[in-house]
């Protein structure tokens, strides 16, 4: 094993159109289930998430989280972002409580503002409405993270009853997983964000997207990020060391199936796009599609995959099971010689 760990994030996408191996939401938990199974067997380290509302997508993660944990032993199960405008933090509390000791301890879970979603304020239809000047619902998100947070670190939550408890006095949610707090996970799409994350004594996870350009590859902006996130954490003083994610999409093309879907694409996706993304502009890192060899030592120049200690894996979900447990066990195998090249003779 190297000393990066890796971690597949899926999207979990399904669609019921020709060649698509995931063609119902059933078809996209069970598959999900048995890719984590696949995952852990070829020595990959995580399994997460994305968490997306009103679309063919993974939504409700703690289902799916508590069932891969009961029959997985060793990998780490997590999302990569629930986003939390759309969140009850108490009832989100005993659900991650109870997954985690299901878990025995594996449970990361990355929440943040959420992404750009289908509907419009979907939250809103979940019962949550930010203030007037909250107009994206960052501050709510935030606001019930806050919650959430104390409520997992057994924080006072309600009142006891005296007719029911004998006393006055106060209740924490239950049950409690003890942990718990020191893996939960901020998805930071700006340096400013990032250094906050730290401030709050939270892990990072960054994303194949910024929500700034500054006009440098996305790969050294990203390590800046880093960077800032990793000096803001020392300044505060907080006891342990922290975690760091990046997500990146890669392929090692080492059969005709992976040549067939994504031998054509890596001409175009090998480098950096700078769009528009909520009224600014956005920089995507580029994607990794080619011969091992060559993914190596790409991987091997990636400042921001340097920096972190955690890769999580971009998987094309819809191409089924067999497939993406080939594509996880070469890009482990990738990655390993990724850390043999850069640890210091």
């Amino acid at each position: 094993m190297g000393m990066t760990k890796i971690g597949f994030l899926s999207f979990g996408h399904w669609r019921d159109v020709p060649g698509s191996r995931v063609r119902s939401g059933r078809e996209a938990l069970v598959q999900a289930i048995d890719l984590a199974v696949a995952a852990e067997e070829a020595g990959v380290d995580g399994a997460y998430f994305r968490v997306h509302h009103f679309a063919p997508q993974q939504a409700a993660p703690f289902p799916l989280l508590a069932a891969i944990a009961a029959r997985t032993s060793r990998i780490e199960i997590g999302t990569g972002v629930i986003d939390m405008r759309y969140e009850n933090p108490l009832y989100m509390a005993e659900e991650a409580a109870a997954t985690d000791l299901i878990a025995g301890g594996r449970l990361q879970l990355g929440v943040s503002r959420g992404s750009p979603e289908t509907a419009l304020a979907g939250y809103q239809q979940f019962g949550y409405v930010p203030e007037a000047h909250d107009t994206n619902g960052g501050d709510m998100a935030r606001a019930h993270t806050d919650v959430f947070r104390r409520a997992i670190a057994g924080e006072p939550m309600a009142h006891a009853n005296p007719q029911m408890t004998g006393s006055a006095g106060s209740l924490a949610v239950s049950p409690l997983s003890e942990t718990l707090p020191e893996r939960i996970w901020w998805g930071a799409g700006t340096r400013a964000t990032a250094e906050w994350t730290a401030e709050q004594g939270l892990n990072l996870m960054s994303s194949t997207l910024l929500t700034e350009d500054t006009g440098v590859p996305f790969d050294q902006l990203q390590a800046e990020q880093i960077a800032r996130f990793r000096s803001t954490w020392a300044e505060m003083g907080w006891e342990r060391e922290p975690r760091v994610s990046v997500s990146r999409s890669i392929i090692p093309i080492t059969d005709d199936e992976s040549r067939h879907y994504f031998g054509v694409r890596a001409q175009v996706e090998g480098q950096d796009q700078v769009g528009h993304l909520d009224g600014g502009l956005a920089r995507f890192g580029r994607s990794y599609i080619g011969e091992p060899e060559q993914l190596v030592a790409e991987l091997a120049a990636d400042a921001a995959v340097r920096a972190a200690d955690t890769v999580l894996v971009t998987v094309p979900n819809q191409l089924g099971v067999d497939f993406n447990a080939r594509l996880l066990a070469a890009t482990r195998a990738v990655m390993d010689e990724v850390d043999a090249a850069l640890v210091p003779a």
